[in-house]
């Protein structure tokens, strides 16, 4: 039997995978990334309303989408709305929190504590130490740079 060559392998796969239907997979997530925005902007229009400044409102909204996320994830519905509208739910929130809760869900079996609890903090210390550490070098960078051109 004679090995196959990359271009035969090439040629074979692209046989038996189906073409992806870009333009509706575009539009589907722009429509569902505007419409987890306009929900943003809803709540954060409500928070205002219910007597929040505009910082603690935006707070909210994190929280409400981050738990929103969350919840779907552990309920198995974020995988079947990914499904549909593709990378529309990965706006950057909902994306994280979807993200993070996952694969811990995976470990819910081995409890809450020693399963789920530790699989979440075993996903988010890279996640957290990688960030506030992009955080803390980009807060240094701008505080040498005004002071080097002060505006």
């Amino acid at each position: 039997m004679k090995p196959i060559t990359p271009k035969e392998y090439d040629r074979m796969a692209q046989k038996a995978s189906p073409s992806s239907p870009s333009l509706k997979n575009c539009l589907l997530a722009f429509v569902t990334g505007g419409a987890i925005c306009v929900l943003g902007q809803f709540l954060c229009e409500t928070y205002q309303q219910w007597g929040l400044s505009l910082q603690n409102a935006r707070c909210g909204v994190s929280v409400t989408l981050i738990f929103c996320a969350a919840l779907l994830t552990a309920f198995g519905w974020f995988d079947n709305i990914a499904r549909f509208a593709g990378a529309g739910t990965l706006v950057p929130i909902t994306g994280f929190a979807n993200a993070m809760v996952s694969p811990a869900m995976e470990f819910k079996s081995e409890g809450i504590i020693t399963g789920l609890g530790v699989k979440t903090f075993t996903i988010a210390g890279p996640v957290l130490v990688f960030g506030i550490s992009a955080s803390v070098i980009y807060g240094l960078v701008l505080w040498v740079m005004r002071m080097l051109l002060p505006l």
